[in-house]
């Protein structure tokens, strides 16, 4: 099954989960099923072990944790959280190598801010994935 931010909202909020990590082939189909184990899926990537899909579950688990971010409001929109990506972002400076920083978002005008930052999540959206 597909690491969903549901998934990890459950695992964030209960005792704890154990990982256990395949090599080449994956775990041996008897201890899955002796254990009742689940098989997560963090995309469709072939590796040759399951740690660095271990280490993308748990920072999708941790970052969930009281305290761990910063600032807790980080993790109220997030990409996934209604289906769309994430919008562009930008930092400083305004301009750099001649790309500036779209005008709306200087503007102070937070309803055409947000407004322009939905309309670009609907637009990578569909350019990436072929919905809206």
């Amino acid at each position: 099954e597909q690491l969903s931010q549901a998934m990890a909202q459950e695992w964030a909020q209960g005792p704890g989960i154990i990982l256990m990590c395949g090599r080449f082939e994956g775990l041996d189909e008897r201890v899955i099923e002796a254990r009742g184990l689940r098989e997560i899926a963090v995309g469709e990537a072939v590796l040759a072990g399951g740690e660095a899909a271990a280490l993308v579950l748990l920072e999708a688990c941790v970052r969930l944790l009281p305290g761990v971010l910063g600032n807790q409001s980080s993790i109220v929109e997030e990409s996934f959280s209604d289906g769309l990506l994430e919008h562009p972002q930008y930092t400083r400076p305004r301009e750099w190598e001649g790309r500036v920083i779209p005008d709306v978002l200087l503007s102070g005008d937070h309803a055409k801010i947000e407004a322009w930052r939905r309309a670009e999540r609907e637009r990578i959206t569909k350019a990436r994935r072929g919905q809206s």
